[in-house]
């Protein structure tokens, strides 16, 4: 099953200067206006099969041959999302845990053994799913086979690893509490989605992680990691009969189960809102705007997508052109979608100085307001789609993209054959249909912000520019696992 999409290439604009009289010269300041897109050449997406085998394992093979290489990459469709609602992170730690020794290898001899094949070898999780990612040249393809069977099916759970890597997540957790924008994300997802699984980090916080005990990992593991709730891709330099013997023999004895039934807790009702959170001497505030939007399965999807790469992102961005080109209020300003299994979010984003946050937050919500309101131009709409369809064919160039691509196709129920038709459905959208969209979709009247900075140089500011309600939160204070984000007067120092 084979397409043609086509790359955009970038050119150089060259610029020509003649002699003419002092006087009459004028100076031609760069600017930051994207060259125009030139020619465009075909590039082929690689051709797949499926199969599933019958202990429920579906197997994807991507044909890969420009280098001797393989990916074997395995998704579990659990990650934070599927973490007790008491206990975030243990979907992360689990994961983290797969590779750091098994029933028959250590993790000195898991390390050792990759190392000696020239491969790597990466664990982890996100949202909603757990990965083991194996990348070796085309000679140890069974012994990836086998190495990620070991890991998947057996992990060991060892105590001394378990404390190992409890205190390494706390000690990443320190750091990051240091961090303004990392304080301005977690409060934004937290916000937006409340006590959903989505509203909380994936390592957890301080307080589960320390609470978190191998038996909570070993429940995890046995509810979710099963050949009926995984997918299991192989791309790269092998042949289809290859690629499915091999899983078949590996894999094929894995024993099927009974798929957990998840409760759910529903996300609140986009609501507009304004957190500070209050960190005395700092000379920067970080923003974070924006509300619940889409699911990744959603029609609308691919276009609303494009509606927020003009607003912040790729292509566009009048966000920045707003706050950087016009007034020099901050190095970079963006905003994204993004999609998840079970709703999704966009997100404004950017920081300034402290004594013009009022002003650039109003900024910030004319763009959002402008952009629900007026029709977008052509040259705009254009500018997106030469961005997401040039940049396609990179998300396509090697085995471990490829594997990507189609792993979260399969993970978010997508049509799998969207991928090969991907530039011509961006191309095909009209300015019309992104201004539904953003009438749709966008809610400038909801929005939920979170500011991080010193609140004393800014709050009195607010009212002037539309916000006269607004929570503030002393960093000392903080707490994610609270409603108001504050800790208990009983559990301050």
């Amino acid at each position: 099953m084979k397409r043609f999409l086509r790359v955009v290439l970038v050119g150089v604009v060259g610029v020509w200067s003649v002699s003419i009289p002092v006087a009459a010269q004028r100076v031609d300041w760069p600017t930051e206006d994207p060259p125009p897109p030139l020619l465009e050449r075909d590039v082929a997406f690689p051709e797949y099969e499926i199969r599933t085998l019958d202990n429920g394992l579906q197997v994807v093979f991507v044909g890969h041959h420009e280098m001797p290489a393989v990916t074997v990459r395995l998704l579990v469709r659990a990650g934070a999302s599927a973490d007790p609602s008491d206990m975030p992170g243990v979907a992360a730690l689990t994961s983290q845990l797969l590779d750091q020794g098994t029933t028959s290898r250590s993790a000195q001899e898991i390390a050792e053994t990759i190392d000696s094949i020239g491969g790597g070898l990466i664990v982890g999780a996100g949202t909603d799913l757990s990965f083991i990612n194996i990348l070796v040249m085309k000679d140890s393809f069974d012994l990836a086979l086998e190495m990620l069977s070991d890991v998947a099916r057996r992990p060991a759970f060892a105590q001394v690893e378990i404390d190992r890597q409890r205190q390494q997540v706390l000690s990443g957790m320190q750091v990051s509490y240091d961090d303004p924008a990392y304080i301005a994300g977690i409060v934004f997802n937290r916000l937006i989605y409340g006590f959903h699984p989505y509203g909380m980090p994936h390592n957890g916080t301080p307080a589960s992680a320390r609470e978190i005990e191998r038996d909570d990992l070993v429940t995890f593991h046995a509810t979710h990691f099963m050949p009926n709730n995984a997918v299991l891709a192989v791309v790269g330099d092998v042949s289809a009969d290859e690629a499915f013997q091999g899983v078949e023999r590996v894999l094929g004895d894995w024993e099927h189960g009974q798929l957990p039934r998840l409760s759910r807790i529903d996300p609140p009702q986009p609501t507009r809102r304004l957190v500070i959170i209050d960190k005395p001497g700092a000379v920067q505030t970080v923003f974070r705007v924006g509300h619940l939007t889409l699911p990744r399965v959603h029609d609308d999807y691919l276009t609303f997508d494009l509606a927020i790469k003009i607003l912040g992102g790729e292509g566009g961005n009048r966000i920045g052109g707003a706050l950087r080109t016009e007034r020099s209020l901050t190095y970079s300003a963006s905003a994204e979608l993004v999609g998840r299994q079970f709703g999704g979010d966009f997100t404004a984003m950017t920081d300034t100085r402290s004594d013009a946050t009022a002003e650039v937050l109003r900024l910030i919500v004319d763009e959002i307001t402008r952009l629900q309101r007026d029709r977008v131009s052509r040259r705009e709409l254009g500018g997106a789609q030469d961005y997401l369809a040039g940049n396609f064919p990179i998300t396509i160039e090697t085995p471990n993209a490829i594997a990507a691509q189609v792993l979260e196709a399969i993970l978010y129920g997508l049509d799998l054959g969207d991928l090969e038709t991907y530039r011509e459905r961006i191309n095909a959208v009209t300015a019309d249909d992104v201004q539904q969209a953003a009438r749709s979709h966008l809610k400038p009247e909801m929005l939920s912000i979170v500011l991080v900075g010193d609140a004393s140089t800014f709050v009195d500011d607010l009212a002037g520019v539309g916000f006269d309600r607004y929570d503030v939160v002393p960093l000392s204070e903080f707490d994610l696992t609270t409603p108001d984000f504050r800790r208990p007067a009983a559990a301050r120092p």
